[in-house]
């Protein structure tokens, strides 16, 4: 109608244009329920509140609470108050503001304001709103009065506040108050300098930060030099900082497409809603051609830590044919540009990333929680490089080393397939002394990394049909190499198919049907521990061998005396001094089951909570993505059990695993390793059940610092 009318704003339609809009929605209305439009007051105001209750079953809500670990049963509520209205005429507007700013953690009003508008104008962003400030000339009372309001609400909650408000004939009314959301930079600077203003103490700075979103500090930024040589081809609002390149797409459901198929994008919208939630997340980024600091798309995304840049007027959209204009270039979906969501520049093509800085107030936060927290925190690694990076995020150790990541190197993939291949034990063996040294190499590097802390080094856990050879040119090179007749090598690719590999010959099973390979990973171990601590005096290498799978004591007892005989002999060999540890990861029920027994030979439980899940539920991780939607739709699920533990099941099992092994040997330290070690939920059970310490990937290894000092302190 705007467009048709040749006006910019709805308030400069008519009267009559404002009635042939109404009839039209009208029409619309009849047209999908097949009714009228109700005209009692009575019956609008009932239908309206009904809208409210369906709104927590839609599919976005859903969504949002799974982000967010907001259970389904709480349920909603509808409050019915009278109306103000900001649309009344030029003497009255609306508006958002947050009494620090959302981005920056700055302290300083910060908001937007529209005159002769309802809110749903600003967080829409249906109108690019003017600056908080403006309103003093505007409105001089009322925003005198919004001032000293702000001052009262964040001296009472003690918090930065997001407040939306009404003004009526130059009247002001305060509609709601809340926490504000607010990127990860902004929650560490508003948290140190509110105790620096001594409104809290650090107990509660720690306490009131997302650990989740901490995770946007530590991911890269765009490299100032390819910055530098960069132009900028557009500009817009920086809603939510961080860098995002990619593809562009224009709707939620192709973000969605695109990222399943492997590819990185940037959703681009003249303004997102509700609906877009899911193509948000799927997003490196979002750019919109509408809204401001405070529309739909800038307050979800810094919510999410999704790079965002709102309110670029410059873009002419073509949604319908899927292409914008911007200087002059005509953009078409699967183009790549970048934008950066702290300066609101945008780019053409793709520019490079660093890895981010991390500033002081991050520091400060850490220290604080390290100096609450009971759970240490390990990593996941398997390299050199994750192993570093984890302890300059403040990992204490390594919780699991997956050793079969050593192996699909070129060089190592050909003797290890040797050894699969080889049909006598003197053959394996001779396969896996040419692994050996570049297994204990990796492990030199890992120690060297961890500079004395705790390495846990899981023995070979996977199927061996996973290394073998798939296209016919290796197969041949394979059978060439060993003296061997391609269908022979055939016949035991063929001879190691497993019909359910994940519950087949893997884990231990390998290391009793081949004690070579435990033997090799052993001597490879204790080899790299002596020499590194030959180098480093002051250092306390204790390497602690980790056995998977087991489900049976005499199972753990077969394969930890070939690993103590070997590691006893080649200490003794070195005349070396050298403590070591040899446990069990518990993945199985059974082990829990009989954990105990299990205890009396293992000296630590480390819960591989990936599998112990999936053995708990009785389905695969790999395949549940294909069914748990249903689950979701039909409320049997609320979350993904491989995302956040599910406390109920697969956690009593865990607790009894902790409760009856450490009545057998009280000093026995436990933790998990699985993906849930970096989920704030899944700590805060850890540390209830009185785990020593949880592991979890490199970049998570903040989050879980965080979220173990916050479950202390709710403790």
């Amino acid at each position: 109608m705007k467009e048709k009318k040749g006006v910019k704003f709805d308030v400069d339609l008519t009267a009559a244009d404002l009635k042939e809009l109404a009839g039209q929605f009208k029409a619309e209305y009849k047209k999908q329920l097949g009714e009228d439009f109700p005209s009692d007051p009575k019956v609008q105001l009932y239908e309206a509140i009904k809208a409210v209750f369906r709104s927590w079953d839609n599919p976005r809500a859903n969504v949002y609470r799974r982000d967010n670990d907001i259970p389904y049963s709480w349920g909603t509520a509808v409050n019915v108050m009278p109306m103000v209205f900001g649309n009344l005429n030029d003497n009255s507007g609306t508006g958002v503001a947050f009494t620090r700013d959302p981005a920056t953690g700055e302290k300083k009003l910060m908001g937007e304001f529209l005159f002769n508008a309802q809110g749903e104008d600003v967080v829409a962003g249906v109108r690019t709103p003017m600056p908080i400030a403006q309103m003093a000339d505007k409105f001089p009372e009322a925003y005198a009065d919004f001032v000293k309001v702000c001052g009262i609400l964040e001296n009472h909650y003690r918090d930065m506040q997001d407040m939306e408000f009404t003004v009526e004939n130059g009247k002001l009314y305060m509609l709601q108050c809340r926490n504000g959301k607010r990127t990860a930079q902004a929650a560490l600077k508003i948290a140190c300098d509110l105790v620096d203003e001594g409104m809290i103490d650090d107990k509660k700075a720690v306490s009131m930060i997302d650990p989740r979103n901490l995770d946007t500090l530590l991911h890269p930024q765009f490299d100032a030099k390819a910055l530098k040589a960069a132009n900028a081809v557009g500009k817009g609002l920086g809603a939510s900082p961080g860098a995002a390149c990619g593809q562009i797409v224009f709707t939620a459901d192709d973000a969605e497409a695109w990222k399943k198929a492997g590819k990185k994008v940037v959703l681009v919208r003249l303004e997102t809603s509700p609906e877009d939630i899911t193509g948000m997340k799927a997003a490196q980024g979002i750019l919109t051609v509408r809204g401001g600091m405070t529309s739909h798309a800038a307050v979800v995304a810094r919510g999410m830590g999704t790079c965002c840049v709102s309110g670029c007027g410059e873009i002419v959209m073509d949604e319908e044919n899927k292409q914008f204009t911007l200087a002059g270039k005509t953009y078409h979906e699967g183009d790549y540009i970048s934008i950066d969501g702290s300066t609101g520049k945008i780019y053409d093509g793709i520019i490079a990333t660093v890895d981010a800085t991390i500033g002081g107030d991050f520091g400060r936060i850490m220290a604080w929680a390290d100096k609450y927290r009971k759970l240490q925190v390990r990593t996941n690694a398997d390299t050199p490089r994750d192993a570093k990076k984890a302890r300059e995020l403040g990992a204490e150790g390594i919780g699991l080393c997956r050793t079969e990541h050593m192996f699909f190197d070129p060089e190592r993939i050909a003797a290890f397939r040797e050894m699969i291949c080889s049909d006598t034990v003197e053959a394996r063996e001779k396969a896996l002394d040419k692994i050996m040294p570049y297994q204990q190499g990796d492990f030199e590097a890992l120690f060297e990394a961890m500079e004395g802390t705790p390495v846990t080094i899981r023995f070979l856990d996977p199927p061996l049909h996973e290394f073998v050879p798939n296209t016919e040119d290796e197969i041949a090179a394979l059978a060439k190499a060993q003296g061997k007749t391609v269908e022979y090598i055939k016949g035991v690719i063929q001879g190691l198919h497993e019909a359910n590999p994940m519950m087949g010959h893997r884990g231990c099973r390998l290391a009793v049907t081949y004690p070579e390979i435990a033997v090799m990973q052993t001597k490879a171990v204790i080899r790299a521990a002596i020499a590194v601590q030959a180098k480093h005096a002051d250092w306390k290498v204790v390497p602690e061998i980790m056995i998977p799978l087991v489900g049976e004591t005499k199972e753990f007892q077969f394969v930890e005396k070939v690993v103590r005989e070997t590691a006893d002999a080649e200490i003794a060999a070195a005349k070396a001094s050298l403590k070591y540890e040899v446990g069990t990861m518990m993945e199985i029920p059974r082990a829990c089951l009989i954990a105990g027994d299990v205890a009396s030979h293992a000296e630590f439980f480390c819960f591989g909570t990936n599998d112990l899940t999936q053995m708990t539920y009785g389905f695969s991780r790999d395949d549940a993505g294909k069914f748990l939607p249903s689950y979701y739709d039909t409320k049997i699920f609320e979350n993904d059990p491989f995302a956040k533990l599910d406390q109920t099941g697969v956690g009593r099992l865990m607790k009894m695993a902790v409760t009856e092994g450490r009545a057998v040997r009280a000093d026995m330290h436990c933790g998990i390793c699985g993906e849930h070690g970096g989920d704030p939920t899944s700590v805060e059970f850890c540390h209830k059940i009185g785990l020593t310490y949880v592991s979890c990937s490199p970049f998570r290894v903040p989050i879980a610092r965080l979220a173990a000092a916050q479950a202390a302190l709710k403790d």
